[in-house]
């Protein structure tokens, strides 16, 4: 039987006292896509942030396993090195650190923790070549620095290039689509695409059907309240697009 990517049972989060996660349940197994859709407010990059590791946030029950390892008090990092990535809905920028610099600092921090060797400039570059052309970025982007002056998709393609350079297990990408013009859409797209292997899982965090355009998940969750009200495929994310969020209602209460 394969082994799953991703299990979350039963998991109760909150912030500052404030319950955000109210029972989410959630099972990825490799080479899936997952789309988790709903209104602002659900819980929806809560939950991407906790798989992640975010310190803010403390967890009262439930589990999370990555793997079959529990990682709940796993650090964020530790959380990276394994293979957890998560992309932001607002990269922030760093100024005076290249991208070069800290692409090959993530790299190699990875590589070290897991005692593979590590790159000098010269064969990272060589590497990161390669990877660029997935994203349909120059090479001289890796001389500025961190996101700064950087467009919108020049953002969200610096946050893909990472996911390819650090052999992403499990991605999350959280409003990946969010600020994107219809161009940058499609790159987006297309690179996140080429990146799915039978081998990972991708969880999209997304409020608009126009990312699946390009992208088909497996499954389509949507979130309310803090937990997984509904799940369905692809089709889901249309029906969402032309009956708004009533639709949950409906849903359940025919389940």
């Amino acid at each position: 039987m394969t082994q799953n990517i991703l299990d979350i049972q039963d998991l109760h989060a909150e912030i500052n006292g404030v319950s955000i996660l109210n029972g989410v349940n959630l099972s990825i197994k490799p080479g899936e896509i997952h789309a988790i859709m709903g209104p602002n407010g659900s819980g929806k990059s809560t939950l991407a942030k906790i798989i992640a590791g975010h310190p803010a946030y403390t967890i009262k029950s439930g589990s999370i396993s990555f793997m079959g390892s529990d990682i709940v008090d796993l650090d964020p990092e530790v959380r990276a090195h394994l293979g957890i990535f998560l992309a932001f809905q607002y990269p922030i920028e760093i100024p005076g650190v290249s991208n070069s610099d800290f692409l090959r600092l993530a790299y190699n921090a990875r590589q070290r923790a897991l005692n593979l060797q590590e790159l000098d400039p010269l064969a990272f570059f060589e590497l990161v070549n390669k990877k660029l052309e997935i994203v349909g970025m120059d090479s001289k982007f890796l001389a500025r620095n961190v996101n700064e002056g950087f467009s919108g998709g020049e953002k969200k393609r610096n946050e893909i290039l990472q996911m390819a350079l650090l052999d992403t297990k499990l991605a999350i990408l959280d409003e990946t689509d969010s600020g994107l013009d219809i161009d940058a859409l499609k790159v987006i797209g297309s690179g996140i695409n080429k990146l799915a292997t039978p081998l990972n899982s991708i969880i999209l965090i997304t409020h608009y059907q126009r990312l699946l355009d390009y992208i088909t998940p497996d499954f389509v969750h949507i979130m309310q309240n803090g937990q997984i009200k509904y799940t369905g495929s692809s089709e889901l994310a249309e029906e969402l697009e032309k009956d708004g969020y009533d639709l949950i209602h409906k849903k359940v209460s025919v389940v």
